[in-house]
């Protein structure tokens, strides 16, 4: 098979010289005799366009041509208008003439008849899922959450390009029924997994359910029911690493592990720099499923036609005037090749709300793709009072500004509203403005009972908390009108080494950010989520000169700290202790306090987590650590007994299974027979102290892990890209 570029294609769009082989599933094409074969496609872009014979009068001439020459036997003329029963005989008529001994002609509507009967066309062609009746291509089981996901997705859809990283994606979830879509902020990996979903009803027939996290995994799945697909985007967190959603992951692994050998297949996204620092609280020895490099997806890594295809696609069905496309199109092809080359800025390229002030020259459109968040601080500075504030308005309320929209019973949003100099009516047709560029309006899927605004792409309210920063007066309104826990997930107090812009709070307001949290000390104290982000906070984005004022402010705070509990690499306050000793604030008290509780735990837990957790390289002395290894050695065989026998009481069979349950046992006495690798004595004990574990599981194990069902054979594997054309694909981007 040749392909040919346009501008000297001699009437052939394509060349076959082979046997033409019937699939499978017939398409409506039959006994057709031996090549060579002609292939020439007709497209229009206008909608309800009849072909008519005059339309290929020049087609008719080369046909003839290509015939003396040996070149056309067979001639097959593909179009997506309609074709008429006369048009078409004489369409074939005139071929004939011509010397074809087979002429083809396939109209739109085989097109889409084709499409409606072949689902592995479907899954390599996802733009198909928002055109025409749904119904024709899905089940009424599945059609309800189609319409859903499409009312979500369709303007993703309409864009889409199929790529080599979406096509490993599909081979993944079939072979494996896992994938991990990785990539750098505004490189696809929402699209790729939200078009794996729609795939999933269609040609896996799959019940579909985006879930929020790891708790909404567990609650939504049903082992009765394998033919499950689970989506579940910025599964560790949505700009940062948030410990509280990998300690979820780590504890239902087990049932996500067991879900996908049931049949069901589970789509996970995140930031390559969020994975790396929640892998290590995963446990990922356990899983061996994680560590497969082709269930882990670098959604960056796009080949030269495809960026071209994603900014064609973008471009082309944005809202740039056609003037704007002509002076942008001598640059698009320099513009493709930007590195890093992010599809979210290639969006913004084709849309004039994020353009107003872009030069329409080479270096203009290159700095845009290249550094999208400066221009997006240009872009947000320009726009109206209205605008402003039903942005800063939609920052302020977190996931979602609730809709409709009323402004009259919150006293912090009026406030937001006098000091950008918006107004009631204003905001609310700002808000439909907006919604479609910098703001999405509606509810996800599985979130049905939440409608309101949000930011349309991360990186766009990522965007805005930098933009914000720049008004010290608009930052402590804001401040003041979000509850302790919102402040506590949205703010980096100056430490600017954060992955993922927060809303940097500068020092003049440090007692502000520490009045603020200190009312809300007592909630934190009795709530395990709370004191989560209030850890998560201290130990990552806080400067010493913070953690000063904090400590002074809060005298007792270190003294909680040190009473940590096991296991060590799932409570936080060692990180929180580690990130006070490294600005100075640990007094000798507070370490030897530290050094006792760890030596307290490293036997009675057992816990091994200071053994290899970053944390206590900080707030351990070698001297220390060597003396804690030698505490282990002596005191844990003898008293192994004891504490197995212990698990076992605290066992309860209605919670867990026994497996998943000593799981993080045997991940300790692994840890220590690393830590004790050097000492032949030590490592036996650790060995046996596993085999007794072991005995111990299978003794209360009345049940076993279901086995693998019988599973639908999947679609076959992609066809190769098409090699490239000539001519540049940009060459119709100016025309309407």
């Amino acid at each position: 098979m040749r392909t040919f570029a346009d501008s000297n294609d001699g009437g052939r769009d394509g060349a076959f010289y082979g046997t033409w082989q019937q699939p499978p599933d017939p398409i409506g094409v039959q006994d057709v005799p031996d090549g060579p074969f002609v292939l020439q496609c007709k497209h229009t872009k206008k909608a309800d366009t009849t072909l008519a014979p005059s339309d290929l009068d020049d087609e008719f001439t080369k046909v003839q041509a290509l015939v003396e020459r040996g070149l056309c036997g067979s001639y097959v003329l593909l179009t997506n208008a309609r074709v008429s029963g006369t048009s078409e005989a004489t369409i074939r008529r005139r071929l004939l003439d011509a010397g074809v001994v087979y002429p083809l002609v396939l109209d739109g509507q085989w097109i889409c008849d084709t499409i409606a009967t072949r689902q592995r066309l479907r899954t390599f062609v996802p733009r198909v899922y928002g055109l025409g009746d749904l119904s024709q291509i899905l089940d009424e089981r599945a059609y309800t959450q189609a319409q859903a996901l499409l009312g979500y997705l369709r303007e993703e859809l309409a864009t889409f390009v199929v790529t080599d990283a979406y096509r490993r994606a599909v081979r993944a979830v079939q072979d494996h029924g896992f994938v991990l879509l990785l990539g750098e902020p505004g490189v696809g990996k929402s699209v790729i997994a939200e078009t794996l979903a729609m795939t999933a009803l269609d040609a896996w027939g799959c019940l579909t359910v985006k879930a929020p996290d790891a708790a909404g995994f567990v609650r939504y799945w049903n082992p009765l029911e394998p033919n499950q697909f689970f989506w579940i985007d910025d599964a560790f967190g949505s700009v940062r690493h948030e410990r509280h959603l990998t300690d979820n992951w780590a504890r239902h692994m087990r049932e996500v592990m067991t879900a996908v050998r049931g049949g069901a297949k589970v789509v996970l996204t995140s930031r390559d720099y969020i994975y790396r620092d929640a892998r290590r609280y995963l446990k990922e020895s356990a899983y061996p499923l994680l560590h497969e490099q082709q269930v882990v997806v670098d959604a960056a890594q796009l080949s030269p036609e495809e960026r071209r295809q994603i900014l064609y696609n973008h471009i082309k069905l944005g809202d740039q005037p056609r003037e704007v496309r002509s002076s942008m199109k001598p640059h698009l092809h320099e513009a493709a090749d930007a590195d890093p080359f992010y599809p979210e800025a290639a969006r913004r390229l084709g849309l004039q709300a994020f353009t107003l002030h872009l030069q329409l020259n080479g270096r203009g459109i290159g700095d845009f793709m290249t550094r999208p968040s400066d221009f997006l601080r240009e872009v947000y500075d320009g726009l109206d009072p209205d605008e402003k504030t039903a942005l800063a308005l939609t920052y302020q309320a977190g996931e979602y500004l609730s809709s409709p929209l009323d402004l009259d019973l919150h006293t912090a949003q009026h406030d937001v509203l006098t000091r950008l100099g918006g107004t009631i009516a204003g905001v609310s047709r700002a808000l439909h403005t907006l919604t479609g560029t910098f703001l999405r309006h509606g509810s996800p899927p599985s979130h049905d009972t939440i409608t309101g605004w949000s930011f349309r792409h991360p990186t766009l309210q990522e965007g805005f908390a930098a933009f914000l920063a720049t008004d010290l007066n608009l930052i402590q309104i804001l401040l003041s009108g979000q509850n302790w826990r919102t402040i506590l997930s949205r703010i980096d107090c100056d430490t600017g080494n954060q992955a993922g812009t927060l809303l940097r709070v500068p020092p003049s307001l440090y007692l502000r950010v520490i009045e603020i949290l200190r009312t809300a000390n007592q909630e934190t104290l009795t709530d395990w989520l709370g004191q989560r982000l209030w850890h998560g906070f201290l130990a990552s984005r806080c400067s010493d000169k913070f953690l000063t004022l904090y400590t002074q402010a809060e005298p007792t705070a270190i003294d909680r700290l040190t009473w940590f509990g096991s296991f060590l690499n799932v409570v936080d306050e060692p990180q929180v202790l580690a990130r006070l000793q490294q600005a100075d604030l640990i007094e000798p008290p507070h370490h030897q306090r530290i050094v006792e509780r760890v030596t307290e735990l490293a036997v009675e837990s057992p816990d091994a987590g200071w053994t290899w957790l970053p944390e206590w390289e900080v707030l351990l002395t070698e001297s220390e650590r060597e003396q804690l290894l030698s505490h282990v050695k002596q005191q844990l065989p003898s008293r192994f007994d004891q504490i197995l026998q212990d698990w076992r009481n605290n066992y309860n069979p209605d919670e867990t299974d026994p497996h998943t349950y000593f799981d993080e046992l045997e991940i300790e006495l692994n840890s220590y027979q690393k830590a004790f690798a050097n000492d032949a004595d030590a490592t036996s004990a650790i060995e046996q102290a596993l085999e007794k574990m072991n005995d111990t599981i299978w003794a209360i194990d009345d049940e076993h892990l279901p086995q693998d069902p019988h599973a639908a054979t999947p679609p076959g594997h992609s066809a190769p890209a098409d090699e490239p054309h000539e001519r540049s694909i940009f060459d119709d981007i100016d025309d309407d």
